[in-house]
């Protein structure tokens, strides 16, 4: 796995530059690890980069395409960014979008880490309204830049990605126009990304003209979103492994975070039951990393919990634990745990050894000409992810 280039001039010139401080160094990016200086003298502070992107998607009827392909690919494009060095915190929102007079004009889901809640709402996009060509685009836009928590700091990348086929309806008077929208982009620090599905020349205009006065970058895609979704030998054998690990999880806590807790399983049991086989195999793979981890276990796990030292089994009152471990004394809980946390480890040893598999399988069958949905947004967020430091494998 190559690495992509490691960090623009200017980067490296202000990390020298901080080189010679003696007081404690706040690192606003993210440089990798062997490119910070270390010195005696020098407190270094590594904060935490974030990613933040939001997808707004023209969910009309002629889009069956591109949002059956989001369906497939998010948690690939989810992958790609936790490869990142070094390893970022991720959270995702997503906003579907059509005109006045359709069932909906705009639904959104809330930036989260926990990704299975945006693909659960993904889930239910279905491709249908619209009719003439101009959509509410502004609208989506707008709530997009605006009604969304987005991080602040320079240590955050955050970006939308508008995909759609049609540009947007200009003549509501009660709109917030799309370049509003980018002005109020570029004073919160948000590329604009825009990807049009087909060959609309309006759209083009609209789509590159938001790009450029955004930071962003725009790419062109075929109608149907151009996704390939490759089976490999190795997604039955990952995809049985996952669904072996979520049934390791112990849940603890009040009454309110286990019942949210179980609502998370019960969510991830479906999107096993929903999703292709490849989509479970690419979930699979990102739980797998270390900005997975929220989506994975959730609010309270009591293995996680418990071997990192967030809390005692002897401080845990009764009433918290669930009821497979009620009546138990704690020493008979901690070995519990113990034999738990022994599987678990057995279970991701050898689901990483799938994974890199599955990943050198899909690097040689990969197609060098990939134009599809996927594709663009790998492209354009690796080459973003640079401006705070973050270095994204080329081929992943």
């Amino acid at each position: 796995m190559q690495a992509s280039r490691i960090i623009a001039s200017s980067l490296a010139l202000s990390i020298a530059t901080l080189a010679g401080a003696s007081r404690p160094v706040v690192i606003g990016s993210c440089p990798p690890p062997e490119c910070i200086p270390q010195t005696a003298d020098d407190q270094i502070i590594q904060q935490t980069c974030r990613v933040e992107v939001v997808f707004v998607l023209d969910t009309t009827g002629s889009m069956g395409g591109l949002i059956e392909g989001a369906k497939q690919k998010i948690w690939s494009i989810a992958t790609t960014i936790a490869q990142a060095q070094p390893s970022p915190e991720i959270r995702m929102g997503l906003i579907g979008y059509r005109d006045r007079g359709d069932d909906y004009i705009t639904r959104r889901t809330a930036l989260t880490e926990d990704l299975d809640a945006i693909y659960s709402d993904l889930m239910t996009f279905e491709a249908r309204g619209g009719g003439d060509a101009p959509e509410s685009v502004n609208q989506a836009l707008f709530e997009a830049i605006e009604r969304f928590d987005w991080t602040e700091g320079d240590d955050t990348l955050r970006i939308v990605y508008l995909v759609g086929d049609a540009p947007p309806k200009m003549e509501y008077q009660d709109d917030v126009k799309y370049q509003a929208s980018c002005k109020l982009a570029r004073e919160k620090g948000i590329l604009i990304n825009t990807i049009q599905c087909g060959s609309m020349s309006a759209t083009r205009q609209f789509w590159q003209e938001i790009a450029q006065n955004a930071g962003g970058a725009y790419a062109a895609i075929p109608q149907d979103g151009g996704v390939r979704q490759i089976a490999t030998p190795y997604d039955d054998q990952i995809n049985q492994l996952s669904t072996e690990l979520n049934n390791l999880m112990i849940d603890y806590g009040d009454r309110r975070t286990r019942t949210a807790q179980t609502v998370k399983r019960a969510q991830a049991a479906e999107i096993a039951d929903a999703a292709p086989t490849e989509a479970n195999a690419d979930r699979a793979a990102y739980l797998g990393t270390a900005s997975g981890k929220v989506t994975l276990y959730g609010e309270q796990e009591l293995v996680v919990d418990v071997t990192d030292g967030k809390v005692k089994v002897e401080e845990i009152p009764e009433d918290h634990l669930p009821e497979s471990l009620r009546g138990k004394s704690k020493e008979e809980i901690k070995t519990i745990i113990a034999e738990n946390k022994a599987k678990r480890d057995a279970i991701n040893a050898r689901m990483a050894e799938l994974v890199e598999q599955r990943r050198a399988f899909l690097r040689e069958a990969s197609d060098s000409t990939d134009d599809g949905f996927d594709a663009q947004v790998r492209a354009s967020i690796r080459a973003q992810a640079a401006r705070i430091g973050l270095l994204i494998p080329e081929n992943d």
